[in-house]
């Protein structure tokens, strides 16, 4: 039983680490867009910050992520506070709204890049520390690679949703920003509740969770090819 605690307590650090430095940078480089867009909201609030704590949901960034790996689950969901974007102070609130939804994958990105590139260094580390950083860099890429294409799926309040309401004409962009107060809960209904619906008809409803896991294996392959590791 000691055994079976240490082993979950072992593969917890190696997700919950790498998805907390994830969230957070992302949140933050939110906050620090919109800073240099005209917007200090975050800034004000002390959000602007590499400080885990200023950003960490209890539920969302820990309970919820580590409850889905101790239950084997084939998808691996959390969130943080989100960053408060005054949109109204941006200089240009049309284009600067784009740029600080996209800050968030777009530091995911490099974080991943930046772990794919960690792992050339592994060599140089003691035999008893090797395996664990080296799970935790893994982790990383992966984690940074599936949050960021996750949150560019073009929904409201997701930064996918903020960037086509930003890029697509009127005609479009009002309808899709109306979603906006509905969209956790669409997220939930089609992400969770029509897999287990199909499950049970025989019917493979699990289509967009399928989408972001193929287009995330796209991007590794290219992010480790990029740096190196193939």
């Amino acid at each position: 039983m000691f055994q079976q605690l240490a082993t979950t307590i072992y593969t917890a650090s190696t997700w919950v680490t790498p998805l907390v430095i994830a969230i957070t940078f992302h949140e933050a480089s939110h906050g620090y867009v919109a800073r240099l867009c005209g917007d200090d909201t975050a800034w004000r609030l002390g959000r602007v910050s590499f400080n885990p704590f200023k950003h960490i949901d209890l539920f969302g960034t820990v309970l919820l992520p580590a409850l889905l790996l101790v239950m084997r689950s084939p998808i691996l969901f959390g969130y943080a506070k989100p960053v408060p974007v005054n949109f109204r102070a941006l200089r240009n609130p049309r284009r600067d709204s784009i740029l600080v939804a996209a800050a968030g994958p777009a530091m995911n990105f490099a974080l991943a890049t930046l772990a794919a590139l960690a792992l050339h260094l592994l060599i140089f580390l003691p035999d008893a520390a090797r395996p664990w950083v080296a799970e935790n860099l893994q982790n990383a890429l992966i984690i940074n690679v599936l949050l960021a294409m996750f949150n560019l799926l073009p929904l409201p309040p997701l930064d996918g949703g903020r960037i086509a309401v930003g890029v697509l004409p009127d005609a479009l962009a009002k309808p899709l920003a109306k979603l906006e107060p509905y969209g956790m809960m669409i997220l939930i209904v089609v992400l969770f509740i029509l897999p287990l619906l199909g499950a049970q008809l025989g019917i493979d409803l699990n289509v967009v969770w399928q989408l972001v896991q193929r287009s995330t294996n796209v991007i590794i392959d290219a992010i480790l090819w990029l740096t190196g590791n193939t």
